[in-house]
């Protein structure tokens, strides 16, 4: 597994990943939420969701901890590069077009304390919002 320092989506031989796979916890009202935000934004990489401790994502990622998928984000790119927590938020904004700048930017060693600062405090909201039930008793209008 990599960090985001040692290979794209914010390094500097970016180029290489041509597609990235966002795991993410789908029983999440803050996950669905920045899916969603992510989807409708132009994407210079194709992000593709699927949700964390799937069947599919077992079957596709199988090397993968996915009891560890869901308590972080975790996303792979195309090229076998693994991203985890803050480094997977970080890929995430690498592939928008409006937002490589602001990822390569706070990929850097002055801002990245701040990034992690601001990914750790939507985590904490993530592990107070989120139920077992969730999807049994809203329909994300709530968010």
């Amino acid at each position: 597994m990599t960090g985001l320092g040692t290979a794209d989506p914010a390094g500097h031989g970016a180029g290489r990943v041509s597609g990235l796979t966002v795991l993410y916890d789908a029983g999440c009202p803050v996950c669905r939420a920045a899916r969603r935000w992510l989807t409708d934004r132009a994407q210079l990489v194709p992000l593709e969701f699927v949700p964390a401790g799937s069947a599919e994502a077992r079957r596709r990622f199988p090397g993968l901890d996915h009891a560890a998928t869901l308590r972080d984000l975790t996303v792979i790119a195309d090229t076998g590069d693994v991203y985890i927590s803050d480094s997977a938020w970080l890929a995430c904004l690498w592939a928008l077009a409006d937002h490589r700048a602001l990822a390569e930017r706070l990929s850097s060693p002055r801002l990245l304390p701040a990034a992690r600062r601001f990914i750790a405090a939507a985590a904490a909201v993530r592990a107070r919002t989120r139920t077992a039930d969730y999807g049994d008793v809203c329909d994300d209008r709530c968010l």
